[in-house]
């Protein structure tokens, strides 16, 4: 297999990295890197022996099998297309696109191309994650009442997009992913006082029938070198996951029961859970190449990412009306 990476900015050199190692290892063949700016891209090519263009044309003429695409989130649209197109499956990163309508159109020609479209939603290959979510569906936490999903740091806003866009994409995948649907309703409150447009702190509230899902996204928190963690609560267990720790779950052994007439508080401790420690950038790539091989449809699918931007387009519906909003079936 040809492989491609567009991009090799910060995130994109990742994801070279990442090639490098598969390479190595013969699960792909030869490796392409695609970056407008020269520079750039022919350092990190010299570095792990690559070959690059600086165009996606040129990259589409070297006969790639499979490609990501890691460049800014308003050029996935028309990169995701010209590679379609050409036949080649993509792997996006997040969001898929930048418009519901857009990303819908590169779903539908996915599927008429006959091609696999992966969309970067990491945190689907998160190990604790993983095993979080396989307790929820055994039953292990009970009926799952609320879930609080928090991103904090303190830095400049971007100039070009917000918090709603750079990091609530990842938590409204997380919170459709744990309760195994999309919510029912959804409201959203952004604040964006630095620079106007650009949205540092982002307030969502999604509901999902009898649960609620809480996320808190900003760049405007000192109090916190960063902080990136998870919590649930179920009838009958709560947890918390730092996302930082990627293979250690806090389950807690709490829960409220009935006894002699009277409701009552029973706390029974924590029990920290370990699980095998993987990369899940790493995962994300392989679950990408084995299923444009096997042509089945990768975990985190363009399906998946078409959700997410959809949910995106109701919570800034919700901001600019300042009104809780339905779910779109």
């Amino acid at each position: 297999m040809k492989y491609g990476v567009i991009g090799t900015g910060y995130w994109g050199s990742n994801h070279v990295r990442v090639a490098a190692e598969i390479q190595a290892e013969g699960l792909i063949d030869h490796v392409v890197l695609c970056d407008s700016d020269e520079g750039r891209v022919s350092e990190l090519a010299t570095n792990y022996d690559f070959s690059y263009t600086t165009g996606v044309q040129e990259l589409i003429e070297t006969d790639v099998d499979a490609a990501t695409i890691a460049t800014p989130s308003d050029t996935h649209y028309k990169i995701s297309k010209s590679l379609l197109e050409a036949g080649v499956n993509i792997l996006v990163e997040k969001p898929l696109t930048t418009d519901s309508e857009d990303a819908q159109e590169i779903v539908s020609l996915a599927k008429k191309k006959g091609r696999t479209i992966a969309v970067g939603h990491i945190f689907r290959h998160h190990p604790a994650l993983i095993e979080l979510k396989h307790r929820i569906d055994r039953g292990e936490f009970g009926q799952i009442k609320y879930l609080n999903l928090t991103r904090f740091s303190f830095r400049m806003p971007r100039s070009t997009v917000g918090t709603l866009y750079s990091l609530a994409i990842h938590d409204v995948d997380i919170a459709s992913y744990l309760f195994g649907k999309l919510p029912e309703t959804a409201y959203c409150n952004l604040d964006d006082v630095i620079i106007d447009g650009i949205d540092e702190t982002a307030t969502i509230v999604l509901e999902y029938g009898d649960a609620t899902a809480v996320i808190m996204e900003s760049w405007q928190v000192p109090i916190f070198d960063k902080r990136r963690d998870l919590i649930i609560v179920g009838t009958e267990r709560s947890a918390y996951i730092d996302f930082m720790k990627s293979n250690e779950i806090e389950v807690y052994e709490s829960r409220i029961k009935g006894a002699d007439g009277e409701m009552r508080a029973r706390e029974e401790g924590m029990k920290l859970v370990k699980v095998a420690e993987w990369e899940p950038l790493r995962m994300d790539v392989e679950d990408f190449l084995i299923a444009s091989e096997s042509n089945q449809s990768p975990k985190a699918s363009g399906e998946i990412g078409l959700n997410a931007v959809q949910i995106l387009e109701l919570l800034r519906k919700s901001a600019e009306s300042n009104q809780v909003v339905d779910m779109i079936d």
